[in-house]
């Protein structure tokens, strides 16, 4: 069931038929109701602005809450644990409960195309005349800002949706101009101590490539169709990583626990103290804290 809630929650986000150019403060409309919304492969109507928002996403909360629109979310999943002020529920982003959410009386729930029986729950949802606004995981940079261009769209918050996509665009651009080059660095990326990975085919992947390095998991054989392959001890021993990214540390794992296992000492990136524990739920959220991702990236990077 972790392993399961991790790489959920590494491709639990919203790709959308927006154009991703982003928009300047200035040019930013006031939204006008009833607003009709492609999002996440779903039309979704919206008779006026929304006031009582249940996001079943701990990402989409946190750009609800960057584009101030948090007095218009009622509650949030009981994975939505930041910020800290977010009014946390007990209802469950993997798997919905219908009755739970309608009790709530929202005007709008956001809904993940990934979680269980997605399809179902909007139905139902609709049924009861509550509209339903579905997401997918980005794939791309462009996709987050463009997650974040709906948002602010469907709570008339289009003006602090695009100064939010401007200052992350501004600060992960400034954070990869002034890296240091680590072309050739071969980096892993620890989704939880079964050795599951990301390659760079995946979001999170793709901001490490951003960096130029490589990823050892893109090589391994039996990458499922997202783009998350379990590697086995002989793999990293002989794909010798000089990086190591533990994205599981907030569940205990650190660099010393790392060091301990079987076989790792012979691992460059063990030898030579480079395995880096990322900050909790930052590498599997692409709301404003992407930005800290990066940040984290680059200093790790720095040291090598």
């Amino acid at each position: 069931m972790f392993k399961a809630h991790l790489r959920a929650l590494a491709v639990a986000i919203v790709a959308i038929v927006f154009a991703s150019v982003l928009t300047t403060p200035a040019q930013a409309a006031t939204t006008k109701y009833p607003l009709t919304i492609s999002s996440g492969g779903f039309k979704t109507t919206i008779e006026k602005e929304p006031k009582r928002i249940i996001s079943l996403s701990p990402s989409a909360t946190e750009i609800f809450f960057s584009i101030g629109a948090d007095k218009q979310v009622l509650l949030v999943d009981s994975l939505s644990n930041y910020p800290k002020k977010a009014p946390i529920s007990e209802i469950s982003a993997f798997q919905p409960n219908v009755e739970a959410i309608v009790g709530k009386k929202p005007d709008l729930v956001l809904l993940s195309v990934d979680s269980v029986k997605s399809n179902e729950v909007r139905e139902a949802l609709i049924k009861l005349n509550v509209p339903v606004l579905m997401e997918k995981a980005p794939t791309t940079l462009n996709d987050v800002y463009a997650e974040i261009k709906v948002l602010g769209r469907v709570t008339n918050k289009q003006t602090q949706a695009a100064a939010l996509s401007k200052k992350m665009d501004r600060e992960i651009k400034s954070i990869l101009a002034t890296a240091k080059k680590s072309k050739g660095v071969r980096i892993f990326h620890e989704l939880d101590e079964t050795y599951y990975s990301v390659t760079s085919d995946t979001f999170i992947g793709r901001v490490y490539k951003d960096f130029g390095v490589i990823n050892v998991a893109d090589a391994a054989a039996g990458a499922d169709s997202y783009g998350y392959p379990q590697l086995s001890v002989e793999y990293l021993l002989k794909s010798d990583p000089q990086a190591i990214f533990l994205s599981d540390a907030q569940y205990g794992v650190t660099p010393e626990s790392v060091s301990k296992r079987a076989g790792w000492s012979q691992i460059s990136a063990v030898k030579n103290n480079k395995v880096f524990a990322l900050p909790a739920d930052i590498p599997s959220r692409w709301g404003p804290r992407l930005v800290d991702f990066y940040l984290a990236i680059a200093k790790a990077l720095a040291k090598i």
